[in-house]
């Protein structure tokens, strides 16, 4: 099941639980968890993509051991806001996982998510290219993931 925003999805959230953030790309698919207070996103890791049907029972397993009770998904909008064919295919993804998972999930705009953590890496990390492309995605998720959880705090 989507949700609209990430308050709507906490609302439902039973306590004691987490979000999952995740920064679908087109390689690698970057995550995050919010702790059970549901007020700091932290990175957690970061997995290769493959089919849905095995990220969607690597979730179910996480979401055991983790406590995970919904899914915070980046939403790729254009940069005049436009929700164009990278938006729909995220929207369609997560939708696939929400339901092979059983979690309810809700999308979250993730426009210069990246970029904002690469901007970070390079700036005051001084990672390597390579250093940052081991942990730019799971960073991202919980760039993305974090501005939700602050969005929803505030509602």
């Amino acid at each position: 099941m989507l949700y609209a925003t990430p308050y709507e999805l906490i609302q439902q959230l039973p306590k004691g639980y987490r979000l999952l953030g995740i920064d679908p790309g087109s390689k690698q698919i970057g995550l995050a968890l919010s702790d059970v207070s549901l007020m700091l996103a932290s990175p957690f890791e970061t997995i290769k993509r493959g089919k849905v049907a095995i990220f969607a029972q690597y979730i179910q397993q996480l979401a055991q051991k983790e406590h995970v009770g919904g899914l915070v998904c980046g939403l790729p909008l254009s940069m005049d806001g436009d929700f164009g064919p990278a938006a729909q295919a995220a929207k369609d993804w997560i939708s696939a996982v929400s339901i092979a998972s059983q979690l309810p999930a809700c999308l979250w705009d993730e426009r210069l998510s990246s970029s904002a953590v690469n901007r970070f890496l390079i700036q005051e990390a001084d990672l390597s290219r390579k250093k940052r492309n081991e942990v730019v995605d799971k960073l991202a998720a919980s760039y993305m993931l974090q501005a939700a959880l602050d969005v929803a705090k505030n509602q």
